[in-house]
């Protein structure tokens, strides 16, 4: 299948790094450290298959392994790219994973934000409660608009999302409500994670940083963050102050550890912007914990 990708860069010489959203988000997901990045890189947003600009097929398989494969062809087929850096956001960030895995040598660096699939015990069902996002925006689509206007809506929509959920800005939330009110492969891709989780290796020739937000209640520390699961040569990161999203909570932050953990694989470290990568870490006041 052909995946939507939207291609940003200000300079074709740039290392390509490739974001991949999680389930029932879009591409959209970025918007906060896409410019940024593509001062750095060139950038290619992913939208998964029935999420976003990409169409869904019941003929396409939904599991992370799947969908790896279906990014590694796309991006081949539409750039002619191989290897490259990928950032991934939950779902996404265990797809990141399962790329590394796979095709460790046209992985350049992965950085997970908030991973899914590092849980010890896979889920064996849908729960309804963990569908209260989907059912929600879908049941206020015809007021998203106005609607997300409203602090209380936004704390409804966002507030187990993000600790920051006040600061949130208005493009963000309506951007992730309309991705996932349109989501049509929001059911798919949450059946294509059931009975499973991440269990492959990553060889220490890829370099690996895996960050998740103190306050995530999307993917507790207490079941969704075993770290016997992660490959055993990255680097982990707790934000504190942060959610599921953490290129939200903390853009700069984010920003400042996509650009280290591409550094460190020795693959367009010296494209590196010195000016934002100095910037972010003489100002960036948000505590590491290691």
């Amino acid at each position: 299948m052909k995946l939507s990708t939207v291609l940003s860069e200000v300079d074709a010489t740039h290392p390509p790094l490739v974001l991949i959203h999680g389930l029932g988000s879009a591409a959209t997901a970025f918007k906060s450290i896409l410019a940024e990045l593509s001062k750095n890189f060139r950038v290619i947003n992913v939208d998964l298959p029935g999420h976003g600009q990409s169409p869904y097929s019941k003929n396409q398989a939904m599991d992370p392994v799947s969908l790896a494969a279906a990014i590694f062809e796309t991006i081949k087929s539409e750039y002619g790219i191989e290897k490259f850096h990928v950032v991934g956001n939950s779902l996404g960030g265990w797809i990141a994973l399962e790329m590394a895995a796979s095709k460790p040598e046209q992985i350049l660096s992965v950085t997970g934000l908030a991973p899914a699939g590092l849980w010890l015990v896979p889920a064996t069902g849908r729960l309804p409660s963990e569908a209260r996002s989907y059912y929600f925006a879908k049941t206020l689509k015809p007021f998203i608009r106005v609607g997300l206007k409203s602090k209380q809506m936004r704390k409804i929509g966002f507030a187990r999302v993000s600790p920051k959920w006040r600061e949130l800005s208005y493009e963000t939330c309506f951007d992730a409500s309309i991705a996932m009110t349109n989501c049509r492969g929001y059911f798919p891709a949450w059946d294509g994670m059931i009975g499973r989780r991440f269990d492959a290796k990553v060889p220490d020739s890829v370099q690996v940083t895996i960050l998740f937000g103190d306050s995530d209640n999307t993917l507790p520390a207490n079941v969704s963050q075993e770290r016997s699961l992660a490959p055993s040569h990255c680097t982990w990161l707790t934000i504190e102050n942060c959610g599921h999203a953490p290129m939200w909570d903390h853009p700069d932050l984010v920003l400042k550890v996509v650009l280290e953990t591409s550094a460190k694989s020795g693959n367009g470290s010296e494209y590196l912007d010195s000016a934002i990568f100095m910037r972010n870490q003489g100002t960036d006041k948000t505590r590491l914990k290691r």
